[in-house]
C-alpha cells in the first residue's frame, strides 16, 4: 500500500545539499545528500560558491524524489531557512533550500514550513534515541561552524545557549589542522580514523573530566575552561606548532583527546548546574545529546562514554549518519508541524 502521508525536507548547509522524505510514523523514506566540493588545500567555501553548488545540486535531488511515486504522497514541504532559531540569524546558503522549497510546495499545493539548521540537527540526532518525546535536555551542537552547549525545552521549540566556544569551533579546529596535514576538507572523518587507528586510539582514554591532569604522553596542553565556556584558538596554535616541529604522527589522537577532555569537563559542570537549579524533570537535563558532524566521531563517542561514566551526566548519541548535515531532521519537524 502506498504511503500518502509524506513530508519533504530540504537543508542547504555550508557542507552538504540534503533532501529527505519521512512519513507520519517518523520512518525515513529517502535520505539524499550531495557534499559540496572544496579544492584541495582550501579550508572551506565562500557563501557565494556554496550557494551556487546548492543551486546545481537541488534539481538532481528533487528530481529523484519528485519523478518517483513518492510525489503523490507528499503532504508538506519544509526547509532550513537560517543557522539558528533566533532573530537576526542568517546565512546566504539557506536561500537555496528556501527558494526551491517555496516553488515545490506551491506546485504540489502543499503547506510550507520553515525551521533552522540547528533545530534540524537536534531533531535528527534525537530520532530513535531514548530522548524521543523528552521535553527538556542538554545538547551539544558540534559542527564545522558551531560549538554550542544548549538548554533545550518544550520538545526542541525553545533553545538557549548556555556554554561553548568563545571563538572558533571544534570543527574549524579539526579542519584547519587537518588541511595543514595535507588532508582533504572537511577533515573530520580522516582525522577520526587516524585517531582511532593510532596507538591508544581504542584503549587510552582521557583524564578524569573534572581534573586538570594531563593525558599520558599528550604534548598538547588542556583547553582552559571558564565555567561552561572556553576558547579553542589556542589549541589550534599549539597543534600547528607541534606539526611544524615533528610532523603529524599522533597529532589527530592528541587533538581529539583534548577535545574530549574539554567536552567532558564542561558537560559535568552543566549537568550539576541543571540539577542544582531544579531544572531537571526525571533525568532529562542529565542526559546530554551530542549532535553535529564532530559528534559523528567514533573516537569522541567511545572516549566520552568512558570519561562521563559515573559522573551523573549521560551522553546520548544519535546515529552517526544523522549527526552530520542532513535534511531528515527538517523533514521530521515538518511532520510534527503538519500532524501536531
Amino acid at each position: 500500500m502506498e504511503n500518502t502521508n509524506l513530508v519533504l525536507g530540504l537543508d542547504t548547509s555550508n557542507y552538504t545539499t540534503s533532501a529527505a522524505v519521512t512519513d507520519a510514523e517518523g520512518n525515513i523514506i529517502r535520505d539524499l545528500r550531495r557534499p559540496l566540493r572544496v579544492k584541495q588545500g582550501e579550508r572551506g567555501l565562500r557563501q557565494s560558491d556554496a550557494l551556487f553548488q546548492h543551486m546545481e545540486n537541488l534539481p538532481e535531488l528533487l528530481a529523484e524524489i519528485l519523478d518517483s511515486p513518492l510525489r503523490e504522497g507528499i503532504k508538506a514541504v519544509c526547509a532550513s531557512e537560517k543557522p539558528r532559531p533566533v532573530e537576526g540569524s542568517y546565512m546566504p546558503v539557506f536561500l537555496a533550500g528556501l527558494r526551491f522549497g517555496t516553488v515545490v510546495a506551491k506546485s504540489l499545493q502543499a503547506p510550507f514550513f520553515l525551521f533552522s539548521h540547528q533545530e534540524g540537527h537536534l531533531a535528527a540526532a534525537v530520532h530513535g534515541t531514548d530522548l524521543t518525546g523528552v521535553s527538556e535536555y542538554l545538547a551539544w551542537h558540534l559542527s564545522g561552524g558551531t560549538c554550542e552547549l544548549l538548554s533545550v525545552a518544550e520538545g526542541g521549540r525553545r533553545i538557549s545557549i548556555i556554554g561553548g566556544s568563545k571563538d572558533i569551533s571544534f570543527g574549524q579546529l579539526i579542519d584547519r589542522v587537518g588541511v595543514s596535514m595535507g588532508m582533504a576538507f572537511p577533515c573530520g572523518r580522516a582525522m577520526d580514523e587516524e585517531a582511532m587507528s593510532g596507538e591508544g586510539g581504542n584503549g587510552e582514554t582521557c583524564a578524569p573530566p573534572v581534573e586538570r591532569t594531563s593525558v599520558k604522553n599528550n604534548p598538547l596542553k588542556p583547553i582552559p575552561t571558564d565555567g561552561l565556556y572556553f576558547n579553542v584558538s589556542g589549541m589550534e596554535t599549539q597543534a600547528q606548532r607541534l606539526f611544524s616541529r615533528q610532523g603529524g604522527e599522533g597529532l589527530s589522537r592528541f587533538l581529539f583527546q583534548r577535545i574530549v577532555q574539554c567536552l567532558a569537563e564542561v558537560t559535568v559542570k552543566a549537568a550539576e548546574h541543571a540539577k542544582k537549579q531544579g531544572e531537571e524533570r526525571a533525568e532529562g537535563p542529565r542526559r546530554v545529546l551530542f549532535t553535529g558532524g564532530v559528534a559523528a566521531s567514533a573516537f569522541l563517542r567511545e572516549n566520552l562514554r568512558h570519561a562521563l561514566s559515573g559522573t551523573g551526566a549521560v551522553p546520548v548519541f544519535g546515529a552517526p549518519a544523522l549527526s552530520s548535515d542532513n535534511a531528515v531532521g527538517i523533514s521530521l519537524l515538518g511532520g510534527q508541524a503538519l500532524w501536531r
